[in-house]
């Protein structure tokens, strides 16, 4: 009887333990799902951002010509764009901490993020794309052949980024 009994004790053991290794194994493949999925859908929301477009605002002074363009090269980008004319843009530049240096003819709410001037749309796409930890990008001045200027490019485009008015190199286009 104590043979029988040990046989069946050890059987008991023996299903406990496949039991726990099922257990511990069904864990692990609902956390790595879990977690596989969570990564997928943060990386498909970004990118449902970039393809979705999204509404964006120019602030620019009534008369600007490149404004305009800039406007309308963001509307061929799919980008649904109101348009906010004012006399001066000197708030804009002041509430976004756009230093003088990298101030440009318009500035671009798009998001969280400020574009400031005529910048090429593979930053915009970068930009959009990364979500870096920055308050904007910026391309100063009125560079030929940037979207909304006229003229071919002459140079490279070097496009700033800005994090509490300071900045640093982007990217070159």
């Amino acid at each position: 009887m104590a043979v029988k009994n040990s046989h069946y004790l050890l059987l008991l053991d023996m299903t406990f333990k496949s039991i726990i290794s099922k257990f511990i194994i069904f864990t692990v493949v609902l956390f790595s799902v879990f977690y596989i999925f969570n990564f997928v859908t943060d990386k498909k929301d970004a990118l449902a951002n970039i393809n979705n477009k999204q509404i964006v605002e120019v602030f620019k002074t009534p008369s600007c010509g490149c404004c305009y363009g800039y406007v309308l090269f963001l509307e061929e980008e799919k980008f649904k764009v109101k348009q906010t004319d004012m006399r001066s843009l000197h708030t804009i530049k002041q509430k976004y901490n756009i230093p003088v240096e990298m101030q440009s003819c318009h500035t671009t709410i798009m998001g969280k993020y400020f574009i400031e001037g005529h910048v090429p749309f593979e930053a915009v796409e970068k930009l959009l794309k990364e979500q870096p930890d920055i308050d904007g990008i910026a391309l100063p001045g009125m560079p030929i052949g940037t979207p909304g200027m006229p003229g071919d490019k002459d140079e490279p485009y070097v496009i700033y980024q800005l994090k509490d008015g300071k900045s640093s190199v982007f990217m070159t286009i």
